[in-house]
């Protein structure tokens, strides 16, 4: 049976995240230790005691939920030998995905992904940028209300997350204008998001091509997994391209529909989700239907995980 293991990306972090987990596994406290090593700060203090607000900082998500994903990941590794055909990540799950296909060093993906997240924060300045979910129209037609709404700024279609779920970003002017497009074109819901950067449009072009000259200073070796990129919806086996393909990622869409399909398509019948929450496992039930989904964030999910493709396999 062939299973992947998906990454998921800001937006899971809750405060108390994998306290279970860590009462079962000392390999979540360890991983939170020696990316606490890297960043300076006690990561695994800030994600159970907060303040929440910190946790919610974009250049500190970023870092918390790459250790969610490899401390689950490093949980797995643990207490199975099965070993998933593929992986991928949404957004900032990418580098968890990369991690674990020994494609980029744990430590190397927390500096990067710190700075990522700083990156962002200072490609726009805050308030001038913002990003919405557009519920229950065809993407053809929030792509087309972007391109409506852009004579007051930059706004795209940035998370094609699953059938009639689209997330726009771009400057906050022109997404206020495309969220009143959207509703008067009869879109079940057209909300603002609590985020703080427009992920994923051109908007981050600077920070991408700052982000592109700390990719230069990483090793990036061929994963010993296939990791599905955002961008492109391959994989690769080259660094080079590796490195265009995590630039590319902070300016173009992440193409998780078509990610889903993809991985369907190459005989994936089941999907892990490998960290806090169940939003990779809720939007791939809304893309196929036949591709069974397993979130596992804490004991008992992880051992109902194992079962279920111990089982099948």
């Amino acid at each position: 049976m062939t299973f992947a293991f998906v990454f998921p990306g800001q937006g899971s972090q809750s405060l108390g995240m994998l306290a279970d987990l860590s009462e079962h596994f000392p390999q979540v406290k360890s991983t939170f230790s020696e990316a606490s090593d890297v960043l300076g700060y006690d990561l695994w203090n800030l994600v159970q005691n907060g303040p929440e607000s910190d946790l919610n900082q974009t250049d500190r998500t970023q870092p918390a939920m790459l250790t969610a994903g490899i401390a689950v990941w490093r949980c797995w590794q643990h207490q199975s030998s099965l070993k998933p055909a593929f992986l991928a990540g949404h957004s900032l799950g990418e580098y968890s995905a990369l991690v674990a296909a020994e494609a980029m060093s744990f430590t190397d993906a927390v500096k990067l992904v710190k700075m990522r997240g700083q990156f962002m924060q200072e490609a726009v300045p805050s308030g001038e940028g913002a990003m919405a979910a557009i519920l229950g129209l065809e993407d053809a037609e929030v792509t087309e209300i972007c391109q409506q709404a852009s004579d007051a700024g930059v706004v795209e279609a940035v998370n094609f997350n699953s059938p009639g779920q689209v997330v726009i970003a771009g400057s906050d002017a022109a997404v206020k204008k495309a969220i009143e497009i959207a509703t008067d074109k009869g879109a079940k819901r057209a909300l603002l998001l609590p985020v703080s950067v427009p992920s994923h449009c051109a908007l981050m072009r600077p920070a991408a091509d700052r982000l592109k000259q700390e990719l230069a200073t990483v090793t990036i070796n061929t994963p010993n997994i296939a990791v599905i990129h955002n961008a492109s919806v391959t994989s690769s086996s080259d660094s080079a391209e590796i490195r265009d393909l995590l630039t590319q990622q902070l300016f173009s869409p992440v193409r998780w529909v078509e990610t889903i399909q993809h991985l369907a398509g190459n005989g994936v019948t089941s999907l892990v989700e490998c960290g806090p929450g169940k939003v990779l496992a809720g939007l791939t039930k809304r893309i196929d239907k036949t591709v069974a989904a397993l979130p596992v964030f804490d004991p008992a999910s992880l051992e109902k995980a194992i079962q279920a493709l111990g089982e099948a396999s």
